[in-house]
């Protein structure tokens, strides 16, 4: 046996016995959250039924990537699979109801994230029709101004889902995906000409080869702010956006120059939508009005209260005084049973999670869009995990996006992993 191929073989061996590691891990983990709940009687038998499902995901999805990509990363997969069993008997413990669908959804995205990681055609698709791809989906979005409406029933929240077969799906979830690899495959290509010599020498930004970029996602947040009111889909495309395009450009002003703007828009959205008005308002104070509009966010910091360090213990706090428990303030739920060791844990796989996506990216050497595009995708979890978690700790206005992977919400689950699947299949490329 050659020594390359018997080094690449222990490797793989290696990554292979890595992943089970983690992934009995946190089947063992998961398991003892499971029991914690028939303990604590709070949830009927809904967490057998969850725990089952994520075994037999875990499972298929670990045999499946061993087989097609042995060379991947170990570690992206039994994260994700920890997160999303975690959150699964989460809102199992919040919302009972809500359970099966979310373990269905489960079950969607796992197969969707191994297709897209064993598919060895899905990122050069997503280059090659790029325009077409992003046309659909900015279709969808109008179809949502249109048509759109909230499985709440409530009049004055925003419609942010199309309904399809009795299932709701948000288009602005799907438009995360297609605004990073669209943005990957613009910006890679271009990145050459963003970039001119100085007379000393260094390079520095060109200007107008950047409008059609700038004015695309500028646009895209306007309509999402002005006639969806969806606050934290338009911060979160610029965000990342302005990241993406510092990236490529190396120049610092879009930095600031992104900056000024962001707070131009948000002072003059201040004044002009009252969704914006309130969020602000009850992040600046929201004490005077902690019985009304304020409700939300000052249980969400009692909750945090309650937990303390080690946690009040999982089903024997009362994380249901928040209101969405188990979907925008899910957080919040868990740092009142988990405590600040909780918290600690979450915000760590998420770090983790983050710096694999991003090294993926800077080692990777086969083309600038997926340079790009494995950081873009990192940079988008990352950045909503930050919104969401910052919102309910105060830090940061709400925003009303979702914890990847952990949140109830079918189109987030689906879509956070099918982006992992691109990281996977990212991952199996770098030597």
């Amino acid at each position: 046996m050659k020594p390359q191929t018997a080094r690449h073989e222990s490797g793989a061996f290696t990554r292979s016995r890595q992943q089970w590691l983690l992934l009995s891990l946190a089947g063992a983990f998961i398991a003892a959250n499971a029991l914690a709940l028939a303990l604590s009687d709070s949830s009927g038998q809904g967490q057998w039924t969850a725990l089952a499902l994520w075994i037999g995901c875990a499972l298929a999805g670990g045999k499946i990537l061993n087989r097609f990509l042995p060379e991947r990363d170990p570690i992206l997969f039994p994260i994700v699979m920890f997160l999303s069993g975690w959150g699964l008997l989460t809102i199992v413990r919040l919302a009972p109801p809500f359970a099966d669908r979310q373990g269905i959804w489960l079950l969607v995205s796992t197969g969707a994230m191994l297709l897209v990681a064993v598919f060895p055609h899905a990122l050069r698709w997503m280059r090659s029709y790029r325009y077409v791809i992003l046309a659909a989906a900015l279709a969808l979005m109008l179809a949502t101004i249109a048509f759109g409406s909230n499985p709440s029933g409530f009049s004055f929240t925003p419609r942010l889902w199309l309904r399809l077969s009795g299932f709701y799906f948000q288009p602005s979830e799907i438009m995360k995906l297609v605004l990073v690899a669209f943005l990957a495959s613009y910006l890679g290509e271009s990145a050459a000409a963003f970039r001119i010599a100085d007379a000393d020498g260094s390079a520095k930004a060109r200007g107008p080869r950047l409008l059609g970029a700038t004015a695309l996602i500028s646009a895209l947040s306007v309509v999402m702010l002005i006639w969806q009111r969806d606050l934290g889909a338009a911060t979160l495309f610029f965000v990342v956006f302005l990241l993406m395009l510092y990236l490529t450009s190396g120049d610092w002003r879009v930095i600031a120059g992104g900056a000024v703007m962001m707070m131009a828009a948000g002072f003059v959205a201040y004044h002009l939508f009252d969704v914006v008005r309130l969020r602000v308002d009850i992040w600046l104070n929201p004490w005077p009005e902690a019985d009304s509009r304020a409700y939300q966010i000052v249980q969400s910091l009692m909750a945090f209260s309650s937990g303390g360090l080690f946690g009040t213990g999982l089903g024997q706090g009362s994380p249901l005084y928040v209101p969405v428990a188990h979907s925008d303030f899910i957080f919040a739920a868990l740092a009142e049973e988990w405590g600040l060791l909780g918290v600690i844990g979450l915000i760590s796989c998420f770090a983790v999670l983050t710096l694999r996506g991003l090294s993926i990216g800077l080692r990777h050497s086969t083309s600038a869009f997926r340079r790009l595009l494995a950081i873009g995708l990192s940079t988008m979890l990352a950045a909503q995990a930050i919104m969401i978690m910052g919102g309910a700790l105060k830090l940061i206005p709400l925003t009303g996006v979702t914890l990847p992977f952990f949140s109830y919400g079918g189109s987030s689950l689906l879509v956070s992993f099918v982006m992992i699947g691109m990281l996977i299949r990212l991952s199996s490329e770098v030597r």
